[in-house]
């Protein structure tokens, strides 16, 4: 059995590992738990002593298969969870990330399995993020961060950040959702900032920050 907070800090590492580097600093991880270097390494080595990372000073942190599977675990429940707040109680999709990280820690493999069957097995979450099976197997696609697609061509919108409120508000004020068309009419080389033509009628700008957290592809 793990702790909340051990989950938590799995989960975060899973998340950073899969950004384009195996091992993860104690610096990013450290940023991305808002908390200290020395927090940090009294977690590494309990998660450690777990075999669910491997931890060597100074040369970061990288997952072993077991802190994998159990990370997946947690991610599925967390975006099964979204998708039954969404679904079938009427959230917003920018009202349940918070609810999820509570619901995440269920203990049940039961009823998380009974809550995937009732909603039909999803294969993404309202954010348009995938969800692992009870295996810990998903389809993937290749995407790119909207901040670093052509501009002139045609994407799809796959997925957004579900931790960011004010932009997924934003995003469902401008019309922008799961599968929405984009075109990249502009970029602006000071700021990264962006114009872009949504589904062939409106036109807004967005900043190079906002289209970090958007993942898109190819029309």
């Amino acid at each position: 059995m793990l702790s909340h907070t051990e989950e938590n800090y799995l989960k975060a590492i899973y998340h950073l590992s899969t950004e384009g580097t195996e091992s993860v600093s104690t610096n990013a991880l450290a940023a991305q738990m808002n908390t200290s270097a020395a927090s940090i390494t009294d977690m590494m080595k309990r998660l450690s002593a777990k075999k669910l990372i491997r931890y060597e000073r100074y040369r970061g942190v990288s997952m072993t298969d077991k802190g994998t599977n159990d990370a997946l675990s947690i991610i599925r429940k967390h975006r099964l969870w979204e998708t039954f707040l969404v679904e079938k109680l009427g959230f917003k999709w920018d009202e349940v990330h918070e609810v999820a990280e509570q619901l995440e820690h269920v203990q049940s493999r039961l009823l998380v399995d009974k809550l995937d069957q009732f909603l039909g097995y999803p294969k993404s979450d309202p954010h348009g993020d995938w969800i692992p099976d009870r295996n810990g197997k998903y389809k993937e696609e290749q995407r790119t961060p909207l901040s670093e697609a052509g501009a002139g061509s045609q994407f799809r919108v796959k997925s957004i950040r579900d931790d960011v409120p004010g932009l997924l508000q934003y995003m469902s004020k401008v019309g922008i959702g799961i599968g929405a068309g984009l075109k990249i009419i502009e970029r602006r080389a000071f700021d990264g900032s962006m114009d872009l033509l949504v589904e062939n009628k409106r036109r807004i700008t967005l900043s190079k920050e906002s289209g970090e957290k958007i993942l898109v592809s190819k029309s």
